[in-house]
C-alpha cells in the first residue's frame, strides 16, 4: 500500500512538477485535498478556485491552456462533466484544447450522497468525444504516473480517480504505455474490468480458480488500444467484462466494438449496471449498491459460474 488515496496521489505528483514548473495551473471548483492545501499555500499564484462553478472551470482552464498553461480542472466526477458537457465537446474535443479534466468519486464513489453523485455514465459519455483520452485509475500508481504524463506532455484528457483507499496493483517502475494490463493469467478465459472494479475482478478470479482459471485485464485507457488488447487475450474463447457503470457504452460495449470490428467471434459476458434498473435511491454503503445493480463479489462470481457452465466449463 502506497498510504495515499488515487486523489492524494495524483495532486502529489501534481505537486512536485509544479515547484519547478510555474506553467502548471490547477482550477478548483471549490474542492478540497491535503495535497491541494498545500499547493494552495506554496503555490498560489498557479491555483485559482472558481467555486462551485463547473463550467467556469472548464471555460478558464481551456484559456489558460490556450495561452501555454498545463491547466488541470478538479471536481466531483459527475459534476466536472456530464454538467459541463457542451464546454468539453466545443473547447476539447472540437477545438482540442489540451486540458486536464480531473474528477474523483467515480462510480458509486460517493455512494451516500445519492444518485445526482453516482456516476455510471461517464465512459459512455466522454468516449464519444473525439480526442479525449480517458484514464479510469485503479490505484495510486497509475494515479501519480498518469499526472506526471500530463505535467510533461499536455492532452485533452479525462481522469477517473476513485475516494476509496485501495490496494497497489502496480510498482513504481510499471510501464503504463499499452492502457491495459494483464494482471494475471488464466486458462480458462479473461475478466477484463476497468478502475475500482478491477480488483473485485481479482478477488472474483481468486475465489472462482478451484473451477476455473481466469486471468484479469485491467483495462486503465479509452479509447482501447485493439492490438494491445488482441494480443493480451490470446486465442481465448471465453471473456467477461466487469465495470460500475451502466452497461449501454462501457467497457464491455468498448470491448465488443474491438472485437467485432477486427471480425473476432468470442463468447462475451457483460456485467455491469443494466439499463434497466435506473438509478439507485437505496442507501448502506457501496456494496448496498453493487448488490442492487448484480455487481457485489457474490452476484458477479455467481454470474461467471452460470456462464462458465453454460459454455460448458466445470465451474
Amino acid at each position: 500500500m502506497s498510504n495515499l488515496s488515487q486523489r492524494d496521489a495524483f495532486w502529489e505528483e501534481v505537486y512536485k512538477r509544479a515547484c519547478t514548473d510555474r506553467d502548471i495551473v490547477v482550477i478548483s471548483a471549490d474542492m478540497g485535498a491535503p495535497a491541494l492545501d498545500r499547493f494552495r499555500r506554496d503555490l498560489a499564484g498557479q491555483f485559482v478556485n472558481v467555486g462551485i462553478a463547473e463550467h467556469n472551470a472548464i471555460t478558464v482552464g481551456s484559456g489558460l491552456a490556450l495561452a501555454g498553461k498545463k491547466v488541470f480542472a478538479y471536481a466531483i466526477a459527475p459534476f466536472i462533466t456530464l454538467r459541463v458537457l457542451e464546454q468539453i465537446r466545443v473547447e476539447n474535443a472540437m477545438m482540442k484544447i489540451p486540458l486536464a479534466i480531473v474528477g474523483v468519486g467515480a462510480g458509486f464513489g460517493y455512494e451516500d450522497s445519492g444518485p445526482t453523485h453516482h456516476l455510471i455514465e461517464d465512459i459512455a459519455v466522454m468516449r464519444a468525444l473525439p480526442h479525449i483520452t480517458i484514464h479510469s485509475i485503479s490505484d495510486s500508481v497509475m494515479a501519480a504516473h498518469v499526472a506526471g504524463a500530463l505535467c510533461a506532455t499536455p492532452a485533452p484528457a479525462y481522469i477517473r480517480l476513485d475516494r476509496e483507499m485501495l490496494p497497489d496493483l502496480y510498482t513504481h517502475d510499471a510501464d503504463f504505455n499499452s492502457g491495459l494490463a494483464v494482471l494475471k493469467e488464466g486458462r480458462d478465459g479473461f475478466i477484463l474490468s476497468t478502475g475500482s472494479m478491477v480488483h473485485a475482478a481479482l478477488r472474483v478470479a481468486d475465489a472462482i480458480r478451484a473451477n476455473a482459471s481466469l486471468g484479469v485485464i485491467d483495462v486503465y485507457r479509452f479509447p482501447i488500444d485493439a492490438d494491445a488488447l488482441l494480443e493480451a487475450i490470446g486465442g481465448t474463447k471465453k471473456l467477461v467484462t466487469i465495470e460500475e457503470h451502466f452497461l449501454a457504452g462501457g467497457l464491455g460495449s468498448a470491448v465488443l466494438e474491438v472485437l467485432m470490428d477486427r471480425g473476432i467471434t468470442i463468447s462475451v459476458k457483460r456485467l455491469g449496471c443494466p439499463m434497466e434498473s435506473g438509478y439507485c435511491y437505496q442507501y448502506g454503503g457501496r456494496e448496498t449498491i453493487r448488490k442492487y445493480y448484480g455487481i457485489d463479489d457474490a452476484s458477479i462470481l455467481h454470474a461467471i459460474q452460470t456462464f462458465l457452465a453454460i459454455e460448458g466449463s466445470s465451474a
